[in-house]
């Protein structure tokens, strides 16, 4: 399973970012392999609809669930038609939030989290 973790540089190691459709890096991990790049976030500086573009480019990378601090409704409501989950966090590095994820640990949403932001 491919997992999309946001973050602020792409780093596996450095605490990741809270937002999701304009984060700077998305740290895609493969659960099983624990394989990993970093891909820079093509809709960080949108000037609207970030979170439905950052959900189709993740689509196209295989993403199968995501790891945010936030979703908005329009992410949201993209994310579930890709048949993408989402989880939430808190607080973490992208290493500790698969671990996490793998062990179960992290909410799974159903529903935005948070308003729509601009």
């Amino acid at each position: 399973m491919k997992v999309a973790i946001s973050s602020h540089d792409g780093k596996l190691d450095a605490r990741f970012s809270l937002r999701f459709g304009r984060c700077d890096y998305f740290v895609i991990i493969d659960s099983d392999t624990r394989d990993w790049e970093a891909k820079r976030n093509p809709a960080a500086d949108a000037r609207g609809g970030a979170g439905p573009r950052v959900v189709q480019f993740l689509s196209e990378q295989g993403v199968d669930a995501t790891i945010t601090g936030r979703y908005g409704p329009n992410a949201f409501t993209a994310l579930d038609a890709a048949g993408i989950q989402a989880f939430e966090a808190d607080d973490g590095t992208p290493e500790q939030l698969i671990e996490k994820f793998l062990a179960g640990e992290l909410k799974q949403v159903h529903a935005a989290t948070g308003p729509e932001l601009h």
